[in-house]
């Protein structure tokens, strides 16, 4: 298997299909043995990148290069990296062993061998005993360890996964999600991994790329993007979907939101919110500040909440998912859900405490499609 070290280094890389360009100077630096998530929405670019890393999509400008060795023109078979499909793309007809030793054979290495590495993927992968089986009689979680046996079987020194979990039912999903993490992390190979889904992202990355119209928007371990993500989009992506615009006045170092007839006021500075995050609203006089439902808390609708920005609305509709109430609380022309444990009525008067902690800020500028500005 090859060693840690082996790093990926994509600089300005610009992608076309046709006059529409899909990939806009993304640049991404991948350490030895790390393992990173390519994030986002259908559309994003993300499976692009991931194949033009593997020299399936042509790069019209910028620069890959895996420990510093230009690769950006090579075929795919000199590249030494292994894809594993989304769709598994197993040979129905061959068992389990063959599809393993596929790639191996069409490098032609010896019988002797490709048994020899074919036993110890079957081994790694819990599929001991299957090898004679045809592939069509195996579950779907199986199908995917045989996916990865076979990538894994030519020693790569990159591994590339195109939304490998994306065919498998939940609870199966999370067990491969697992497996995979771990044999990664085991074998120390470096990985970059294709998923639409946040949590998958969240639990298997060392750190996260998330991707936007073919740009790179963020980039860092999932605390950093969960937690400071640095702009509305990221933070909405990561979560935070509830977005109100709030008036601002600027306070010598601080920022100040003044009371108005849906909101409490709130000071934005120092002890409330992080230095980067002061930096981006410094000046600002008009905000717009995401949050996430289950970081906010219902109160009375008067109550006031130290540390805390209260909206004052009425619930307007309520529903059980299990273990809590989610509840649609109506603040002036916007509507939020909102989770609680506790039970309350249609048509109550309710304050939601947001702890300024637990809010994303952005200048108004910034985050043109939030909601209306309540004064």
């Amino acid at each position: 298997m090859a060693g840690a070290a082996t790093s990926l280094d994509v600089r300005e890389v610009e992608v076309f299909y046709g006059t529409l360009q899909v990939l806009n100077r993304v640049s991404l630096g991948v350490s030895g043995g790390e393992f990173i998530a390519l994030l986002g929405s259908s559309g994003c670019g993300k499976t692009t990148l991931l194949r033009a890393i593997c020299g399936f999509v042509p790069v019209e400008r910028g620069v890959i290069s895996v420990d510093g060795r230009d690769i950006t023109k090579l075929p795919p078979d000199k590249r030494k990296m292994a894809l594993v499909f989304q769709s598994y793309a197993l040979w129905p007809h061959m068992t389990v062993a063959q599809n393993i030793g596929y790639g191996l054979k069409l490098r032609g290495a010896s019988r002797a061998e490709i048994a020899r590495r074919v036993e110890q993927m079957l081994a790694m992968l819990r599929l001991k005993g299957l090898g004679a089986r045809k592939v069509t009689e195996l579950s779907g979680g199986q199908r995917q360890r045989v996916a990865l046996g076979r990538a894994l079987a030519i020693s790569p020194q990159i591994l590339l996964l195109d939304e490998p979990l994306s065919n498998l039912d939940a609870k199966v999903r999370e067990e491969v999600r697992h497996e995979i993490k771990t044999l990664q992390r085991d074998l120390g190979i470096t990985t970059v991994h294709v998923t639409h889904d946040r949590e998958e992202a969240m639990v298997m990355a060392d750190r996260i790329a998330i991707l936007d119209a073919g740009r790179l928007a963020q980039l860092g371990t999932p605390e950093e993007v969960y937690n400071r993500p640095n702009s509305p989009f990221v933070a909405s992506f990561m979560g935070a979907g509830n977005a109100i615009k709030l008036s601002a006045e600027p306070n010598g170092c601080a920022v100040r939101i003044p009371e108005g007839p849906h909101n409490s006021a709130a000071m934005i500075d120092a002890t409330t919110v992080d230095a980067p995050a002061l930096a981006r609203v410094a000046g600002a006089r008009g905000l717009v500040a995401f949050f996430r439902s289950e970081d906010a808390r219902l109160q009375p609708a008067d109550a006031q909440a130290s540390g805390s920005l209260v909206l004052r609305g009425e619930i307007v509709q309520a529903s059980y998912p299990g273990g809590y109430y989610r509840y649609a609380i109506q603040v002036g022309a916007d509507q939020f859900l909102v989770d609680d444990e506790r039970r309350h009525t249609v048509g109550e008067a309710i304050g939601i405490a947001l702890p300024l902690s637990a809010l994303h800020f952005y200048p108004e500028a910034a985050a043109s499609g939030a909601s209306p500005v309540l004064h």
